[in-house]
């Protein structure tokens, strides 16, 4: 049998929890993150440890093993204390249990926003087959903008755009906003799965940022960008507009870089 701790993919999910934690996206329990594993479980262990429910059919994931943050766990422990706060399961036949293979060593159980990470993976893997992450987060700006900005998927996307050269690289497909909902229901899960259909990123108003990606880099990258145009535009939000990057601009960064904006933002 292989050891756990010293899984490449182990390490890294870890140590992403701590940088999530350490720039003050994740305070407190807040937060959550699912990494879809690529490699043999059966390699690490050979055993169930116990089954728990899940609250949804997840039959589209059945068989599949994921590393998901406990409910109630606070990221600034993950590192040093994971096996009480993350969990390795695998999707049962049935699709509503998760059959747990290590962690919530203390009798803890799934993050409560399992629903909205498994209805999201299902939704990215039907557009990226090499999705593996779901990231959710509670960056500050990103989270302010929210409350000062109009809530309009296209309008919001452009005015991030304008704040960093990189955005429009970083993330063409724009990013969606959902009205403030409920946390923790299928309901705002359904809502945030239908967005990831068309982004990678879908920000939940006065609450957070959802995002997907193939690696945890490249996911933790993607909210990182997202958040720093957040800080950017608050931080010139009241000020006089002297300077933007125009619309013609934007488009020049697409064609070098070769990648396609989300239509209907920029102007023909």
């Amino acid at each position: 049998m292989k050891r756990i701790y010293d899984a490449g993919f182990f390490k890294e999910f870890c140590e992403t929890a701590a940088n999530m934690y350490r720039l003050g996206w994740d305070e407190r329990n807040g937060g959550n993150l699912s990494l879809l594993l690529d490699e043999n479980m059966d390699d690490y262990f050979s055993y169930v440890i116990r089954t728990i429910p899940i609250s949804f059919d997840a039959s589209e994931l059945a068989g599949k093993c994921f590393m998901v943050t406990g409910t109630g766990r606070y990221f600034k422990n993950v590192q040093e204390h994971p096996e009480e706060n993350v969990g390795i399961f695998r999707i049962g036949k049935d699709g509503k249990t998760a059959e747990l293979l290590w962690g919530y060593s203390d009798g803890g159980r799934f993050t409560s926003e399992l629903p909205a990470h498994l209805m999201s993976h299902i939704a990215r893997l039907k557009v990226d087959p090499l999705n593996r992450v779901v990231m959710h987060s509670h960056p500050t700006s990103t989270i302010a903008m929210t409350y000062v900005h109009e809530l309009d998927t296209n309008k919001f996307t452009h005015t991030l755009w304008q704040m960093s050269t990189e955005c429009i690289v970083v993330f063409p497909d724009g990013v969606e906003v959902l009205p403030w909902m409920l946390c923790g229901t299928n309901e705002i899960g359904r809502a945030t799965a239908e967005k990831m259909q068309s982004a990678r990123v879908v920000i939940w108003s006065m609450h957070g940022i959802y995002g997907a990606g193939r690696t945890l880099d490249e996911t933790f990258g993607l909210i990182e960008t997202v958040e720093k145009a957040a800080q950017i535009y608050l931080l010139t939000s009241r000020l006089p507009r002297v300077n933007t990057i125009t619309d013609g601009e934007l488009k020049q960064l697409a064609d070098y870089f070769k990648v396609t904006p989300k239509a209907g933002i920029l102007n023909p």
